[in-house]
């Protein structure tokens, strides 16, 4: 979901899927401690609408896990998300995300070494009481809680949860869940396809129901969330049974369709072109307004969100042709409203 679930998608599918829980995209613990965090920090906004917001964070250094989990600590988190799952080659080639099925010791430690620093931070320890901090990352926290005016944070154990996958090339569940179960995460999230397999194929809800009763009797204290081509909300409902899962996460089916959350009645009454028009323009105005702010005037990364939430209206290409060079929000309205007038008079 890195590069789609932003500050202006989470604040849409929050408010119209009326989801659960919501995660950042993914941060690199490495680019966040080496000297990147002030670019790099605008990924942890959110505002009092998103909670329970999650960070998400990837990377394959332990000591730098602990630096980053008291810094989202710090910014009032929900939780830490550690990302084990991720197949993109960037990303798996640097030995990060999927890629540490491979290093399940690496995984222990990284895994170990964020607890502890949820623990620290619950007994009173601050990003700043760290020795060799890079001082930008340390400016970078308290410009953000700066920014998102964040006084003060309750002092809790925040859960630590890990996102991953079935294995490298094939079903290695018996032998890489064992290694997680060990580190207690408080939550682990299984995407059910292989790291080779990418999102290729189909997902294996065989192999996640498999996990599901490893976990189950492992611990049952440790929550487990399973996901993967999971379109709708009743098919959640079936394969939460199945998987003995206590959750189920939407990436993919949620991509220009917040009401993907919702059960079928409440989705067939919202989901008509008019209320996807409007929330586009509403997406594209929050998109806007909160990239001003942060003192960014680009628009590209906003049109691709257009593309989805035109899907299946007449002459959508054509539409599509001319959503893709928008450049703000008020170009959007125009041409989803000229549209509409052109349908309407058609």
């Amino acid at each position: 979901m890195d590069g789609v679930t932003d500050f202006a998608f989470r604040s849409i599918v929050k408010k119209y899927g009326q989801v659960d829980y919501l995660w950042t995209e993914f941060v690199s613990v490495e680019a966040l401690c080496r000297g990147a965090a002030p670019n790099l920090i605008h990924h942890f906004d959110y505002d009092a609408e998103q909670k329970p917001l999650v960070a998400q964070v990837f990377g394959k250094t332990p000591e730098y896990f602990y630096l980053v989990a008291l810094l989202v600590a710090e910014l009032g988190f929900a939780g830490v998300d550690i990302n084990m799952g991720c197949p993109a080659k960037t990303v798996a080639q640097s030995g990060a995300g999927a890629a540490l099925i491979k290093q399940p010791q690496l995984a222990q430690a990284i895994i170990e070494q964020t607890k502890q620093a949820i623990l620290d931070w619950a007994n009173g320890k601050n990003l700043n009481d760290c020795k060799n901090v890079n001082p930008k990352l340390l400016r970078a926290l308290a410009e953000q809680k700066n920014f998102w005016q964040i006084k003060t944070v309750k002092r809790q154990l925040l859960p630590v949860s890990v996102k991953t996958r079935l294995g490298i090339d094939s079903n290695q569940i018996k032998t890489w869940l064992p290694y997680l179960l060990a580190s207690k995460p408080d939550l682990i999230s299984i995407h059910g396809r292989t790291l080779k397999q990418s999102y290729s194929g189909e997902a294996d809800w065989q192999a996640l129901a498999e996990a599901g009763k490893m976990i189950k009797k492992h611990d049952p204290n440790i929550q487990y969330f399973a996901n993967g081509d999971v379109k709708d909300y009743e098919e959640a409902m079936s394969k939460a049974h199945l998987a003995q899962a206590d959750g189920i996460m939407i990436g993919r089916a949620s991509y220009g369709n917040p009401f993907v959350f919702l059960p079928l009645a409440e989705r067939q009454r919202l989901a008509t072109s008019k209320n996807f028009f409007a929330l586009a323009i509403e997406h594209a105005e929050i998109f806007e307004k909160h990239n001003l702010a942060r003192g960014n005037d680009k628009f590209f990364s906003m049109r691709k969100h257009l593309a989805w939430y035109i899907k299946g209206v007449a002459n959508a290409a054509q539409l599509r042709s001319q959503l893709v060079k928008s450049n703000s929000a008020q170009e959007v309205k125009a041409i989803l409203n000229k549209y509409q007038d052109e349908q309407s008079t058609s």
